[in-house]
């Protein structure tokens, strides 16, 4: 049975009879224990004849500066992301009754969204590397027998032995300072992806998103443009998260294939399909290495960026061959042209 506390607080408070200065007793009591991270707590109002009862929740364990963590404490906002997802039963389209993916929940935390992705019926893999939530997650997994947990570092987590032949979609509350090397990791496993929602910083949520030209176009917006579709869908005030964070979040859906379905990069040349494969990533990652080159210093032009890789004559005649102007700058050329640069001047 759970323990119970109480703890009386006083504050000033205008009931309905509109009388200021009413003095205002309010008093916790766990009365219900539904999960191992949300308490039933009865919040009794005495005033007169008023009496109100909310649920409130509590976050033990608490935060850990070091690794990041913001929970998402405000019910409204989980939901809000519940209907974007297409978990909820308020969806506008929810997702489909006999849908054949599982979920991967990138630090579960306390479950604040673990039980929206668990209502859905598939198999949900929540992956945390803070001890001390595993036996909280592994409490809720007796409830929902559709839970697996998974103690450990998402960054090396083997997301296809994870998946056991299932195809995934993945939700994250991602730590702020990690989130390109957790977006790096999860875009190895990028064939057997289709969805990523991921709630991130504001100011790395429109770097995803940006578009060619613009002020926070580089080479993040390109390597996600090139695996992925993004959405920039919602941000998420501070006062949502407990503790708060220091800047401003957003939900962003990542949707697979991007670019690179349409590019191809790997070679034309006859091989099995184990080499094949092989040689399309490897492809991959040249392609991306000459997209960090690229970028590797804003103000420069591309034919100062990349004259480690090509003289600048050949470099000017590439961009003039993609009637693009010799004083050209990364930030100006989409995804598809960086990959027609990079094969003009690799030779292909």
């Amino acid at each position: 049975m759970a323990k119970s506390f109480r703890c009386n607080s006083y504050k000033k408070h205008r009931g309905p009879s509109h009388e200021p200065g009413t003095r205002l007793l309010s008093a916790l009591s766990v009365s219900a224990f539904r999960s191992p991270f949300t308490f039933d707590l009865q919040l009794k109002t005495y005033n007169r004849k008023l009496l109100v009862a909310q649920p409130v929740t509590l976050f033990p364990p608490m935060a850990r500066q070091r690794l990041g963590q913001h929970f998402l404490a405000d019910l409204h906002w989980r939901e809000e992301i519940a209907r974007a997802i297409r978990v909820s039963p308020h969806s506008t389209v929810p997702l489909p009754k006999d849908d054949q993916h599982c979920w991967i929940e990138v630090g579960s935390g306390h479950g604040e969204m673990s039980q929206h992705l668990l209502a859905t019926g598939a198999p949900v893999h929540a992956i945390e590397i803070d001890p001390a939530f595993i036996a909280g997650l592994r409490h809720l997994a007796k409830q929902f027998p559709n839970l697996a947990v998974v103690p450990g570092d998402i960054l090396k987590a083997d997301l296809a032995t994870i998946a056991s032949g299932r195809r995934i979609r993945i939700y994250g509350n991602l730590p702020y300072y990690i989130t390109s090397p957790i977006l790096h990791h999860l875009f190895t496993f990028a064939d057997i992806i289709d969805e990523i929602h991921i709630v991130i910083q504001t100011e790395v949520a429109l770097r995803l998103a940006a578009q060619p030209g613009t002020r926070d176009y580089g080479y993040l917006s390109v390597v996600t443009q090139f695996y992925t579709r993004p959405e920039f869908v919602f941000e998420i005030p501070r006062d949502a998260f407990h503790p708060p964070p220091e800047v401003a979040s957003a939900l962003v859906t990542l949707r697979l294939p991007g670019e690179r379905a349409k590019l191809a990069l790997h070679s034309s040349a006859p091989s099995a399909a184990g080499a094949q494969a092989n040689s399309s990533r490897e492809n991959e990652s040249l392609f991306l290495d000459f997209v960090k080159l690229c970028f590797s210093k804003k103000r420069k032009t591309l034919v100062n960026n990349l004259r480690t890789l090509a003289k600048p004559d050949r470099a000017r005649e590439a961009l003039a061959s993609l009637n693009l102007r010799p004083d050209a700058r990364a930030e100006q050329l989409s995804v598809s042209q960086l990959a027609a640069l990079h094969a003009r001047l690799a030779g292909a």
